[in-house]
């Protein structure tokens, strides 16, 4: 083996991580925000969670990029540490796929079928094919499965470069005796874990091992100890993840070591000091990538149904390790910058925090209402609040999307950033325009002014369509329902009707001398703010619709809605109008 052979060697392994890099990132893609749906529904049963954590891990081909995931859950609150350990479990058991995959490269027959399943002859087939749907479908579902298939390719080409590097060495005096090291099974373990460790990848290194084994120089007692101080290796990822994390979210990773080095310890005690007493005849046997594919699947299988039974008592040991403070542990993080990793987890997330902006949004607004009958200082500090709060969410929901609209999305996936990056700014909006209607209502608590009788029916007329296209806005926003979105427009014509004449009111009656200039100024204010928080729901509600049929020309949809031979808007305007007339002799404001 020369310089040449380790050049391909770690060209090999460069396009076997890109590859992987690629399939998971694409997989991951396709998946959407259900996998952040099944983490929600199927984690509170440990069983379930462990279909789920295989299922992921498969998708995501890492079962370190799934214990990141859920170290970022955790830490923002979203999952609790209890429900983590099903799928913890899972994802070792998930990871076993790809040797198998990577196993075919070991094939030895002369059938026309078996040949057709090495990764040197369909890798270019798969490839094209790939190469054909990115070309054809230029942003769809296809260019996506497409990218996983030219992923795929490149994968499978990787291993056969490692394979065909590797070759040299089963004549090679030198590394026949660095394999009697391997004979010590604590040496395998250290191995395996260290490389691992470094590639930050098991299938890689698993890979590698495929590769070697084709030399014909290793047997299943070599393999043994590096297969499980691989497992050993992947807690890599996860420890630096748990970097700068609550205690929850470290005793994520606790769990994560805890299996695995409980699997291996287990392993080591059957095999090896089971092996003084049973004469394990095999392990003398020389293996080839499917065995190896066997017993990596065998170990993670037979680990899981050792200590799935022991999850709370995993639990438990991992309260020992990272125990719990004396002061107070500050606030989770509103959403964990690890979930970028996974953008369909972060993106439903962030979706999540939007809808509870929408309702905070409300609540905040509908608070400063009330206090125009009522002033109450409670009241009035918590609008202050929720306000701040709501520049909180926009300001960490803004830098999020901002990241998350770089990422490789699915198309619902992106409409769904557009969609939160189009309203987040609204809702911040309807905030600072409650806190104008505090201060409105402050000031006239301080000076014990008040509207006339007339001027406060007509006020409240203009307030429960208000509060109307609130609710309308927040119920379509949260449910996603497009049927609701499009009442807003109607009702926030409406507003605009209400507001003018409203004030056409007020202006007669300060012609007449009957209201003050100063009430005149307060009510000015006052409905300028109702109007503007009305024009922000029709933003949202707008953003809605547009973003669901993929079109962002917000003039030429109001345009068209507004348009007379648009039976339903006018139908839903007429309704509106009716419902929410003013009555006749309305003295206005004083």
């Amino acid at each position: 083996m020369d310089i040449f052979s380790l050049f391909t060697l770690c060209g090999g392994l460069a396009f076997f991580l890109y590859g992987m890099s690629v399939l998971s990132s694409r997989l991951e893609k396709l998946a959407g925000g259900k996998l952040e749906q099944l983490l929600k529904k199927m984690t509170g049963n440990p069983i379930k969670g462990l279909l789920l954590g295989a299922g992921i891990t498969i998708a995501m081909q890492s079962s370190s990029a799934v214990t990141v995931m859920l170290v970022g859950l955790v830490n923002s609150g979203i999952m609790e540490l209890g429900q983590t350990l099903g799928v913890i479990m899972g994802s070792n058991v998930g990871t076993t796929l790809t040797a198998w995959i990577l196993a075919l490269s070991g094939i030895d027959s002369n059938a026309l079928f078996l040949q057709l399943l090495k990764p040197e002859n369909f890798a270019p087939v798969v490839a094209l094919i790939g190469v054909i749907f990115r070309t054809v479908d230029k942003g769809g579902r296809r260019h996506s499965v497409g990218t996983i298939m030219v992923g795929f390719a490149v994968l499978m080409y990787g291993t056969v470069m490692m394979k065909d590097a590797v070759s040299p060495l089963a004549e090679a005096p030198e590394f026949a005796a660095i394999l009697t090291a391997f004979t010590n099974p604590f040496v395998g373990v250290a191995v395996g874990t260290a490389f691992t460790a470094v590639l930050q990848s098991s299938a890689a290194s698993v890979g590698i091992l495929q590769a070697l084994s084709m030399t014909g120089s290793i047997t299943y007692g070599m393999a043994l100890p590096v297969i499980m101080g691989q497992n050993i290796g992947t807690c890599a990822t996860a420890l630096l993840s748990s970097i700068g994390v609550n205690r929850s979210a470290r005793r994520v990773s606790v769990i994560h070591i805890l299996f695995n080095l409980g699997g291996t310890a287990a392993g080591l005690l059957v095999f090896y000091g089971g092996g003084l007493f049973i004469d394990y005849t095999f392990m003398d046997a020389l293996i080839d990538p499917g065995g190896i594919a066997m017993v990596h699947s065998l170990f993670n299988i037979a680990t899981t149904v050792l200590l799935l039974p022991f999850s709370k008592q995993l639990e438990k040991l991992a309260y020992l390790v990272v125990k719990e403070g004396k002061g107070s542990e500050a606030a989770f993080t509103f959403i964990d910058s690890r979930l970028l990793a996974t953008p369909s987890v972060a993106i439903a997330e962030c979706g999540g925090k939007t809808v509870e902006m929408a309702r905070l949004a409300e609540d905040t607004i509908l608070c400063a209402l009330s206090l125009l009958d009522k002033f109450d200082e409670k009241d009035a500090e918590r609008v202050r609040t929720n306000e701040d709060h709501l520049d909180q969410y926009e300001d960490k929901l803004g830098t999020l999307l901002v990241q998350l609209s770089s990422k490789a999305l699915s198309d619902e996936d992106s409409r769904n950033v557009s969609k939160q990056l189009h309203t987040i700014g609204d809702f911040e909006r309807i905030g600072d325009y409650a806190v104008n209607i505090l201060e409105t209502a402050e000031e006239m608590a301080e000076k014990d002014i008040h509207f006339s009788g007339a001027a406060q029916e007509e006020l409240h007329t203009l307030l429960a369509a208000l509060r109307e296209i609130l609710q309308v806005t927040t119920r379509s926003f949260a449910g996603n329902d497009l049927a609701l979105a499009a009442q807003v427009e109607p009702l926030e014509q409406v507003i605009d009707v209400l507001v003018a004449e409203i004030k056409s009111n007020h202006v007669a009656r300060l012609q007449k001398g009957e209201c003050t200039i100063e009430m005149g100024f307060i009510l000015s204010d006052l409905l300028g703010n109702c109007e503007r928080v009305s024009d922000h729901c029709s933003n949202i509600a707008v953003a809605q619709i547009e973003t669901a049929q993929n079109a962002y020309q917000a003039h030429e949809y109001l345009g068209e809605i507004k348009g007379g031979g648009n039976t339903a808007f006018q139908s839903a305007f007429e309704g509106y109008l009716s419902r929410y007339a003013l009555k006749g002799g309305a003295k206005g404001a004083k």
